[in-house]
């Protein structure tokens, strides 16, 4: 890692879009919400990176590489994977994650210690 690079280690097995949103019908328009167990793992991301962050929140455009380590070899799409750590993030390493103007997604596999590294550069 280089000097101007911090790292954030989420545990746990990364999870996909599909898994922490749910739809629900309102009259004739869906809606999508965060399911209990999806709200539970951003707030337990929250925990960590703020464990991890010892910086303020920063304001500038920045780079971010991102190692998702799966259980298991399963197949999938690696962009469904990025929006709950980019919440969790919110307010802790940026004020928004608008602020990503670069992001690399690597996939790799740890069926000991599943996890996601943030790379922020």
């Amino acid at each position: 890692m280089k000097e101007t690079e911090s790292q954030i280690i989420l545990s746990g097995e990364p999870k996909s879009t599909q898994h922490i949103y749910g739809l629900t019908c309102r009259g004739r328009f869906a809606t999508r919400y965060m399911t209990p167990q999806g709200k539970a793992l951003k707030e337990a991301y929250q925990w960590e990176a703020k464990a991890q962050w010892r910086q303020p929140p920063r304001k500038d455009e920045l780079g971010v590489s991102v190692r998702f380590f799966f259980g298991t070899k399963r197949k999938a799409d690696l962009d469904n994977f990025n929006k709950l750590w980019q919440d969790a993030l919110t307010g802790i390493v940026y004020d928004d994650d608008s602020q990503i103007s670069e992001l690399h997604l690597y996939r790799d596999f740890d069926k000991q210690r599943p996890r996601i590294e943030v790379t922020v550069h």
